[in-house]
């Protein structure tokens, strides 16, 4: 199946608006409880679009188009859009606020409690989540962006006014989303006789080689990130003094919220309400940290420093999460390519080293920060090629490309899906867990960030192959009727024989879908990958083309109207375009050179016969 990012975005808008809007009203009493992470996903669902995609464009009503304005029916007319979107925005700001006025991020029913037989309460629905910082913070940008830029097309003083309390409530919970991810990342230093040292010394060493020859490589490898992450100390970084100790294993990245004895932030220019105290071991976890440098990124996108959506204190948060951003995928990218033969990464599934957990959806979430980190510093191609390979047996293996068996244990990875006990929650009362549902979706948006990173041809075009196939199977997905027709994730319509799983309308995975199609127009949006030799092959028949149409401008014209001229002015056009493109698109160079060479030859031969017939 094709993926149309045009279309399928679309017909998204148009199910999400139908399903969340009444009368150009937000409506949010369709999730199980209060959640700012389902909520940020709804959000983004509209407008992580309508402010990365220009056609989609929202917030210059003027330059609405047609089939935007017709798939938004429901969010309301050309005018009506960004008010309502105003509206919309400002109820989430007020809805995840508390008492105190400081911004809260609740994870609320996406947190499940260990033991079944115990309900979640509701101080534990209140408790922040990794989650719900990173969404925010991608929200927040977007509706700083789509507000910047609307504000200069409406003079409405009501509109005004909304716009502005929106403003102020955005750069607050922004302030704060951030703050919350520098207080929820962790280093931990562990030694390498304990069974987290144990543990890591069997992925990494894959047991090639013995516990002394790995640790010697670990130190060697990691000697300067040790050093970058000692002389961190300085700049906020809590990290245990052993770190100095190159005996000592450590990892770094993101727990699931903040940590324990995490320091409150205090040196900004104005102060940041909340900053509740902390629960979470310093533990970094593999799957929170791919949704921190998600968020995270966003910070330095061409579109937050163009519209300079960040004041002055954003901007000491944000240099402060880039560097962690960057401990992290060193960090997480030289585990997943340790050593020198086989990557720890491509010994599927993945065993996580401080719960003890593996998972086909744990080596999608290494790979994802993988990918970060190629696109950092510029893949090689063995890389690349590697990694592609990864992907595929990982679709293959969570049979995303290949037939559910009878009883197939891989349907659990995507319903109920990957259960992640949370180390520390057990402060707050029973042990949480957290549940991942998406591992099509994540597998999907690695895979097109993948095709849009290479610059070679049979890579990217395995890699479109395989988004291809992936996009199918997620669409085949969506819910076809009843509550949340449209959007996902009906899990049974791929997998009949999946007697447990559920019809269940997830915005987790929606949003991801969204985040997948935006992904695959920037691929689009490139210039095509550019080919060598048929570079030079396009320049050899240009060459030919260029002598032969010079050759028969020496012929007698019967003037500039007739059918000849007429024809060798095209010729000359479609040669001089031709030239233009040869270096950036050979391939349509090559197209238009031929038809003109076919063309040169019929009027040497038409002549060759007059000459001969006469």
């Amino acid at each position: 199946m094709q993926i149309k990012p045009r279309q399928h975005l679309l017909d998204i808008w148009r199910a999400a608006a139908r399903h969340s809007f009444d009368d150009g009203k937000l409506v949010w009493g369709d999730t199980d409880g209060l959640s700012s992470v389902a909520d940020a996903e709804r959000l983004l669902c509209l407008l992580y679009p309508a402010t990365e995609i220009p056609a989609f464009r929202l917030d210059q009503p003027d330059t609405t188009e047609r089939d935007v304005l017709q798939a938004l029916e429901g969010v309301g007319s050309r005018l009506e859009i960004p008010p309502n979107l105003i509206t919309a925005l400002t109820q989430f700001m007020r809805t995840h606020t508390g008492p105190d006025d400081a911004p809260t991020f609740a994870g609320g029913p996406y947190f499940k409690t260990v033991d079944t037989q115990v309900e979640l309460t509701y101080e534990q629905g209140k408790l922040g989540v990794v989650d719900s910082y990173s969404m925010s913070v991608t929200l927040c940008l977007a509706t700083l962006g789509f507000l910047k830029v609307y504000e200069n097309s409406t003079t409405r003083p009501e509109v005004r006014r909304a716009l502005a309390e929106l403003r102020d409530a955005t750069n607050l919970r922004l302030t704060a989303a951030m703050v919350s991810l520098l207080r929820s990342f962790a280093v931990n230093v562990f030694d390498a006789e304990s069974e987290q040292g144990r543990r890591l010394i069997q992925v990494i060493g894959q047991n090639r080689h013995s516990d002394r020859a790995v640790l010697q490589q670990f130190a060697r490898r990691f000697r300067p990130l040790r050093a970058t992450i000692i002389e961190s100390l300085s700049r906020g970084i809590e990290v245990d003094e052993s770190i100095r100790d190159e005996s000592q294993l450590f990892e770094c990245g993101w727990a699931w919220g903040v940590v324990k004895d995490a320091p409150k932030v205090s040196d900004l220019d104005a102060p940041v309400p909340g900053q509740p105290d902390g629960i979470a071991d310093r533990l970094p976890y593999v799957y929170f940290t791919v949704v921190a440098l998600d968020g995270i990124q966003d910070l330095f996108s061409e579109r937050t420093l163009t519209l300079g959506l960040l004041d002055a204190d954003q901007q000491k948060l944000a240099e402060a999460l880039r560097l962690r951003w960057e401990l992290s995928q060193q960090y997480w990218s030289a585990v997943a390519r340790f050593g020198t033969e086989r990557w720890p990464l491509e010994d599927l599934p993945w065993q996580t080293t401080g719960l003890q957990l593996e998972s086909e959806y744990f080596s999608l979430t290494v790979a994802a920060i993988l990918v970060h980190d190629l696109v950092r510093r510029r893949a090689t191609d063995d890389d690349l090629t590697r990694t592609v390979s990864i992907m595929e047996r990982l679709a293959d293996r969570g049979r995303v490309t290949s037939r559910m068996t009878r009883n197939d244990p891989v349907v659990r990875l995507h319903d109920p899906g990957v259960l992640m006990p949370l180390a520390g929650s057990e402060r707050s009362g029973s042990r949480l867990q957290w549940r991942m549902t998406d591992f099509s979706a994540q597998l999907l948006k690695r895979t097109v960030q993948l095709a849009e990173l290479s610059r070679n041809i049979e890579a990217q075009d395995r890699l479109l192959r395989l988004a291809e196939q992936t996009f199918e199977h997620l669409w085949n997905r969506r819910i076809e009727d009843g509550h949340g027709a449209g959007l996902w994730d009906d899990v049974r319509a791929v997998f009949p024989d999946a007697e447990a799983a559920n019809r269940r309308l997830s915005w987790s995975v929606t949003e991801r879908v969204t985040e997948c199609l935006v992904a695959a127009r920037n691929l689009y949006e490139q210039e095509p990958i550019r080919s060598p030799d048929l570079a030079d092959l396009a320049r050899d028949l240009l060459s030919e083309a260029t002598h032969l149409f010079g050759r028969e401008q020496l012929e007698a014209s019967t003037g500039d109207d007739g059918s000849r001229a007429r024809a060798m002015r095209s010729m000359e056009s479609r040669l001089d375009h031709a030239r233009g493109l040869v270096d950036e698109r050979p391939a349509t160079a090559f197209a238009l050179a031929l038809p003109v060479l076919r063309e040169l030859d019929t009027l040497a031969q038409a002549r060759d016969a007059a000459a001969q017939e006469g």
